[in-house]
């Protein structure tokens, strides 16, 4: 079920960007790779299928464009939760926004509430995040990584940690613009995040409203 929802949205998807005249090429987690010739459309149709198909109310659409094959050259990015219709917004430069309206990270204070996606972690990987956890006055497991990264832009959350190794960039390249535009800050390997866009890429990050979050939940880079 959940992968004919993915086939039937990124079609879609796909129809209505053609339809448009938009002639990128286009990178998705089903299609794979589709040759364009201005710049790259990054596309999760729907982020958040299983949440979708459990009834589940927090899933999205994410949408980003890049003018190279790089995560740090998206330009813009739109996401949309499908549930209730809040699109969030960016340009490069530009700032982040939703439904019309400048959003910005929140100054953490010492009530930390984190999103963290523990589904099959290994035993590595648990021991990384157990003193986290311990810290972390609120874990949330949400099960849609691009809307929960738009949660940490808005001021929702406060960080945003998924360190499985498994996070395509079709997963998170419209947040990432969303995210850095509402004055986050993202990580990998103790680096702010860079990946090229290949579908077979894998990442890890920790996404913060600032970086005395890390310090916080010890794990100051």
């Amino acid at each position: 079920m959940s992968r004919r929802i993915d086939l039937v949205a990124e079609k879609t998807a796909i129809d209505v960007l053609r339809r448009r005249g938009i002639d990128a090429t286009i990178i998705g987690e089903e299609c794979g790779r589709i040759e364009g010739k201005n710049g790259y459309v990054i596309m999760d149709a729907i982020d958040g299928t299983t949440n979708a198909s459990r009834r589940i109310p927090f899933y999205c659409c994410s949408l980003a464009f890049a003018t190279d094959f790089r995560l740090s050259a998206v330009t813009d990015a739109a996401i949309i939760d499908l549930v209730n219709g809040d699109l969030y917004y960016a340009s490069k430069g530009k700032g982040a926004f939703c439904n019309g309206k400048r959003i910005r990270v929140k100054e953490a204070g010492d009530d930390i509430v984190m999103g963290m996606n523990v589904s099959k972690i290994g035993p590595d990987v648990a021991s990384k995040l157990a003193p986290v956890m311990a810290r972390a006055d609120h874990v949330r497991v949400f099960g849609a990584v691009a809307l929960e990264l738009c949660y940490l832009a808005r001021g929702l959350i406060d960080a945003s940690i998924d360190l499985r190794g498994k996070i395509r960039p079709t997963d998170i390249a419209a947040a990432y613009l969303i995210v850095k535009e509402g004055g986050g800050k993202i990580y990998s390997d103790g680096k702010e995040l860079e990946s090229d866009l290949d579908i077979r890429t894998r990442l890890s990050f920790v996404a913060v409203a600032q970086d005395n979050v890390l310090h916080y939940l010890g794990m100051a880079y």
